[in-house]
């Protein structure tokens, strides 16, 4: 391509995307738990752990060389020399302890917005899934006949509403179109509006959405119009087939000029980009951020893939059954699609503006099992590993959480690994609520942990749980009195965990509680 071609393409795109409507800070407050600055060590296998160092802890690997000066900033180095010689006063020392002990910056939900099987905005989702309202149908997009699964969650009607321009709408995959839909109804759900917007500070706003599949459609055309010739294809598959270009048209429509990436850690994806989007804002380096994950892989390559693993469901002759997690006639997962973001507020922004608040996002955490691309580690310490650094680096006790959003798919293995390490974790919690969105609207892939993030503030702001449905015969490895049954039942939670792990051994937790 020519310069002139490049540019051109750009300017495009800029064009196009005008919209016609519109690792852990453990430094967290302590005024709201009693706990809040305790690491918890009674849940893990193997004692206490510590959580993953910032920069600022580099020193604590200096007993490695033989300088303990080796990783201190200069301005560290300073004041031990100073120290050492006796040059440092009592005033001069506590100066320095008043600056770096800076206020804590919590983080809070004000806004939120969703793209599912069961609803397009948050309260016609969430009233769906307290009815036990199962998204769960036979696949309508493209003929599946051959195949062994033919159901899915699948959004059968979707609209951006004027909130993409529809040049864009005709070349963007449908992950791209969700993700940009779902953020900004979350600003709409949050009362950003245009006047709103133009007293933010836009270099202290960003968006952190990422996908796990990307724009796989816009790949799989690109290759099908390359088997007739190049000048075929689409000539915006390559960045429409990225799974950052979403977040950064979003933020490019917005003029949002801060932290902006995606993350992309197979089903994980949603809990990694809330838990770093959060972050940012703890560190000081954003005020504001749209986070969440988004996927729409609902294509012959698609199923054909995950049949291929054998990861699927083949109960075709009753889809609303077919995803029953921790039942013991489940089959593997279904497939779903969709996209789920969160706005992120710093708590003293959000007030400034006299913005509602849903719920405080207390911390969380994330580890890798290291043993297997698809399957789940048989003693559960990694997923154990991830909820108790969650607990630590939100600062609360395992007594604190009294309901769970499971990640619980409907498969064999990974249902019981999960349900063995919250039973080690919260077993004997007598008020613990445990349950699985993903009975009623399937797997959404990169997009479940955020859509799951949504249901958990909606737990939270409602005071409901929604049912398991189709738990019908449980394993007999699973003790019900953990699980929500097959109606909604009333809970004041005190604090949610919500999970999500991946393939590649990606583990996720993420807390929230009621903001108070």
């Amino acid at each position: 391509m020519t310069m002139g071609g490049a540019s051109s393409l750009c300017d495009s795109l800029v064009a196009a995307c005008i919209s016609s409507a519109t690792q852990f800070d453990t430094t967290r407050s302590s005024s709201r738990w009693p706990h809040r600055n305790r690491l918890l060590s009674k849940c893990s296998l193997h004692g206490p752990q510590p959580l993953l160092m910032s920069s600022r802890d580099n020193n604590a690997s200096s007993f490695l060389f033989e300088s303990n000066h080796t990783f201190l900033n200069p301005k560290q180095r300073r004041f031990n020399r100073a120290s050492a010689s006796g040059q440092v006063t009592t005033l001069e020392m506590e100066k320095e302890a008043m600056v770096s002990k800076k206020p804590p910056r919590r983080v809070v939900v004000t806004g939120m917005g969703v793209e599912t099987p069961l609803g397009h905005d948050p309260h016609t989702f969430y009233d769906n899934l307290l009815q036990g309202n199962s998204g769960i149908s036979p696949i309508e997009s493209f003929d599946c006949s051959a195949f062994p699964t033919r159901i899915a969650g699948e959004i059968k009607s979707f609209s951006t509403g004027g909130l993409v321009a529809p040049k864009l709408s005709k070349r963007m995959d449908k992950f791209m179109l969700y993700l940009l839909t779902a953020g900004k109804k979350a600003l709409e759900d949050g009362g950003v509006t245009q006047d709103v917007m133009a007293e933010f500070d836009k270099s202290r706003c960003g968006v952190l959405i990422g996908s796990a599949m990307g724009g796989m459609k816009v790949f799989y055309d690109a290759l099908e119009a390359l088997k007739i010739s190049y000048r075929k294809m689409n000539p915006f598959c390559v960045p429409f087939a990225t799974t950052n270009m979403g977040s950064a048209m979003l933020a490019l429509d917005l003029g949002w000029m801060g932290p902006n990436y995606s993350i992309s850690t197979a089903c994980a994806t949603g809990n990694f980009c809330i838990l770093n989007a959060a972050n940012h804002i703890t560190r000081g380096e954003a005020d504001v951020m749209l986070c969440g994950g988004s996927d729409s892989v609902i294509i012959p390559i698609g199923l054909g893939g995950f049949v291929a693993c054998r990861a699927l469901s083949e109960n075709n002759d009753d889809p609303t059954k077919a995803s029953r997690p921790w039942d013991s006639n489940r089959d593997g997962f279904v497939m779903g699609e969709g996209a789920g973001v969160l706005l992120l507020e710093e708590l003293e922004h959000a007030k400034k503006r006299g913005a509602t608040i849903y719920a405080e996002f207390l911390g969380g955490s994330f580890t890798c099992d290291a043993y297997h691309i698809t399957e789940p580690r048989p003693d559960g310490a990694g997923v154990i590993l991830a909820i108790e650094k969650a607990l630590a680096h939100a600062g609360i006790s395992k007594e604190d959480i009294n309901y769970v959003n499971a990640h619980a798919t409907s498969t064999p293995a990974g249902d019981l690994k999960e349900y063995h390490a919250l039973s080690h974790c919260f077993g004997q919690n007598p008020e613990l609520r445990v349950n699985s969105t993903k009975s009623m609207i399937g797997h959404l892939l990169g997009a479940s942990g955020a859509v799951e993030a949504v249901a958990t503030v909606q737990a939270i702001k409602t005071g409901w749980v929604h049912p398991n449905i189709n738990l019908e015969n449980p394993d007999k490895e699973v003790d019900t009195k953990l699980l929500v049954g097959l109606k909604k039942e009333r809970l004041d939670i005190k604090a949610a965990l919500s999970n999500s792990f991946g393939f590649g051994g990606q583990n996720s937790s993420i807390i929230f509680a009621p903001y108070k």
